[in-house]
């Protein structure tokens, strides 16, 4: 989900200042340990949705403290919310830190792969304790989204512990592999052909 949309989605609910939309987030996403997005992001955002047509500013409010700009999302902007409501997110991308990290250790011999792999390990079982923590708090009377989402992360968090136990099981196969080695590129200028 980008922050953009769910701006976008937000504003189609009611027209709202940065700060509601920041606390609105917010509560969508149950809480900044969740995702946090700081208020700059927000207002850059609203920014570049104004600047694209896809939301206005609708007037000032003048309340207490200084004044806040309420945006509303523009027609054109709940045709680009519908249209990312309709389609399909992409899958995640093969960049992996970790996949790096353990590729580096084998590499380069400056880390042991099977502490490396443990360390992670570790940190996985850390944040999984505290997300089931806080999925056991939620009311599912009054929080089912917020628990859906949760158990999406527990069961994410699970994949990845099996996964390290993947490649723990066959690090020693990957060690006797050869590493992968960039392609060797002719060197120098390239020849000149006679016309």
């Amino acid at each position: 989900m980008s922050v953009r949309n769910a701006l976008l989605g937000l504003l189609a609910q009611r027209p709202r200042h940065g700060y509601d939309l920041r606390a609105a987030f917010q509560a969508v996403v149950g809480g900044e340990e969740n995702w946090d997005v700081k208020p700059a992001q927000v207002y850059t955002t609203l920014a570049r949705l104004e600047e694209s047509g896809l939301v206005q500013e609708e007037g000032i409010d003048q309340g207490s403290g200084p004044e806040k700009r309420i945006y509303a999302i523009t027609p054109a902007g709940r045709t680009e919310l519908r249209a990312w409501l309709t389609s399909s997110i992409e899958r995640y991308d093969q960049r992996d830190e970790f996949f790096l990290k353990l590729m580096l250790a084998l590499s380069t011999g400056e880390a042991d792969p099977s502490k490396v792999i443990q360390t992670q390990r570790t940190a996985l079982y850390q944040e999984l304790h505290a997300i089931t923590a806080q999925r056991q708090r939620a009311d599912p009377k009054t929080e089912l989204a917020q628990i859906l989402l949760l158990d999406k992360a527990v069961m994410h968090l699970e994949a990845d512990l099996r996964w390290l136990d993947m490649i723990e099981s066959r690090l020693d196969e990957v060690k006797r592999q050869p590493l992968p080695e960039p392609e060797a590129k002719p060197r120098g200028r390239p020849k000149k052909i006679a016309d």
